[in-house]
């Protein structure tokens, strides 16, 4: 059995994987990750390997308290991946981009694939059919776009998404509603049509916190798996085995 951890920007998400298969996950603040930790090899005492994979700086405690129970690999940018990575800065690629890249190269090998996550950030990341990371792209995501409208305001208050009845507002909170949920919908229409412009019989996969919100928006085909990235982080502890 694999677990795979997930050290995001608001929570730890933890996987564990039998034979390729997603058996268990749940999420957690980072200030439980002892007994989670702990909870999750009293669960699944099979668990024999590991990977960590944190968007900001690891601390090394992490890495310490689940070494204590299996060998853990720490995701980084030196970390072996299946693709051909054609990224200018490779060494500036987040550890998260890596892992959506591997799902998708995995799951559609010999096809055209866009990934967005839609998360704390938006990001954009394509695999073409050569097998090819190419880059992609990063935007604000939603809880940024609310927080910054009034952060950086003098008036607005601070909202949480809701559904618009209308891409009309007639309320301030209605129009901010109709700015971050229809902005971000039309955004990323947008974008998947200038990917579709250049790649023949693309794949398109939603994934990220927000992937359900955004789903029935959109108005071009998807694949909604918001566990994709879990899944390409296991990918990744497995082709690291060696």
């Amino acid at each position: 059995m694999n677990l795979v951890i997930d050290i995001g920007n608001t929570l730890v998400k933890y996987a564990v994987f039998d034979n390729g298969t997603l058996i268990y996950d749940e999420s957690s603040e980072s200030g439980l990750f002892l007994s989670k930790v702990k909870g999750l090899f009293g669960k699944f005492p099979e668990i024999n390997r590991s990977l960590i994979s944190s968007v900001g700086r690891l601390e090394g405690k992490e890495r310490d308290i689940v070494a204590l129970f299996c060998k853990v690999h720490v995701l980084s940018n030196t970390s072996k991946v299946p693709f051909k990575n054609s990224y200018a800065t490779p060494q500036t690629l987040g550890v998260d981009r890596l892992a959506l890249a591997t799902a998708a190269f995995y799951q559609n090998p010999r096809g055209n694939t866009l990934v967005i996550d839609a998360g704390t950030c938006i990001t954009y990341d394509m695999v073409n059919n050569s097998g090819e990371y190419i880059g992609g792209a990063i935007s604000p995501g939603v809880q940024m776009r609310y927080r910054a409208m009034h952060q950086q305001t003098a008036g607005l208050p601070l909202l949480q998404p809701e559904d618009i009845l209308d891409f009309i507002g007639n309320s301030t909170q209605a129009c901010m509603h109709s700015g971050v949920v229809n902005g971000v919908a039309q955004e990323v229409d947008g974008v998947i049509g200038q990917y579709s412009s250049r790649f023949q019989d693309l794949t398109v996969i939603l994934t990220g916190g927000d992937a359900h919100f955004f789903a029935k928006r959109l108005k071009n085909t998807i694949f909604a798996n918001p566990k994709f990235l879990l899944v390409g982080l296991n990918y990744l502890l497995e082709y690291n085995k060696s």
